[in-house]
């Protein structure tokens, strides 16, 4: 179990974080609007994970991030940005397949996506990863790679990997049907997979689309029934609510302005793992996850600029 009031405590290992799934760019709209009015879309870096990669390298801790792209402009654009900020990109597949994207409306709610997807779910198992899930101290992972083969496999291969070296395993259980075949029950399979984990992060609707319309309440019960260890689902404006099983907290939100509703989750993922790795309670780490995120509400785009952990916490008097 893991108590809120305590740390969390690593081996001594050379990759803080490794995270695994899409890599991708998101074509986000000039203007307002849930149904795609705009004419204009910018491009930005995009993909849960590898955000959560680049927002964890800015907070101070080593990051890595395995994926696939394609051998395309976008492909060069987004390892150029992995570069960009000091991450080491051997573990990023190129493949003749196009790089995936997603179009989203901007948002000051929950953005809406329409989702290409092609090279992403290509990610292969080899030897230069497997030594990787060895030397790391988190596996962050998505629903992305779990919804195509031959990513399926892979990441069931890295679980087994890092849990047998003593890696704490993160799911971000962003499921959403588009992004399974059509004969598939994409929805059993990510029951399946919650009791590998350690760690899981629904949003309110990644729990609605799992498990149907219940409480916030029942809904935690039912990941913690599951298997998984922590539960924490993020109410949005609300905040969020965090259960171990035993203890139950609410935690408010540190927003104050909303620009951009866009990777705001990866925000809170990546303050809460930087302070897990530099030594805070999980309780303190969670309010640091809730101040890199209200930073980064403040800007479009899923990555910004975002200043050190230390520096996020004294912007937000934590």
């Amino acid at each position: 179990m893991f108590a809120l009031e305590e740390k969390i405590i690593f081996k001594n290992k050379k990759i803080d974080i490794l995270t695994m799934g899409e890599l991708l760019v998101d074509m986000i709209s000039a203007d307002y609007g849930d149904n795609f009015e705009s004419s204009t879309y910018n491009r930005y870096f995009g993909g849960s994970p590898s955000n959560i990669a680049i927002n964890t390298k800015r907070l101070g801790i080593n990051s890595l991030v395995a994926s696939c792209v394609g051998n395309d402009g976008q492909g060069k654009f987004l390892i150029n940005s992995l570069k960009e900020v000091g991450i080491d990109t051997r573990y990023v597949d190129i493949i003749n397949n196009s790089t995936s994207m997603v179009l989203v409306t901007k948002s000051k709610a929950s953005p809406i996506p329409i989702f290409y997807r092609d090279a992403d779910y290509h990610l292969s198992y080899n030897e230069g990863l497997n030594s990787v899930l060895k030397n790391c101290k988190i596996m962050h992972f998505s629903c992305w790679p779990i919804s195509k083969q031959p990513s399926r496999s892979t990441i069931e291969r890295a679980i087994e990997q890092a849990r047998n070296n003593g890696a704490l395993v993160c799911f971000d259980p962003n499921y959403h049907p588009m992004l399974w075949g059509k004969n598939e029950d994409g929805i059993e399979y990510v029951k399946s997979i919650i009791g590998k984990v350690d760690i899981i992060k629904p949003s309110e609707d990644d729990a609605e689309r799992i498990f149907g319309v219940d409480s916030n309440e029942n809904q935690i019960k039912k990941f913690l029934d599951f298997g998984a260890k922590l539960v924490i689902m993020t109410l949005g404006v609300e905040g969020a609510i965090v259960s171990n099983g035993v203890e139950t907290i609410v935690m408010e939100t540190l927003a104050t302005e909303v620009v951009d509703t866009t990777g705001a989750g990866d925000a809170f993922w990546s303050g809460f793992y930087a302070a897990i790795v530099k030594g805070y309670t999980l309780k303190e780490a969670l309010k640091l996850g809730f101040a890199v995120s209200a930073y980064k509400l403040k800007y479009t785009g899923a990555v910004v600029k975002l200043p050190t952990l230390e520096e996020i916490k004294k912007l937000y008097n934590l």
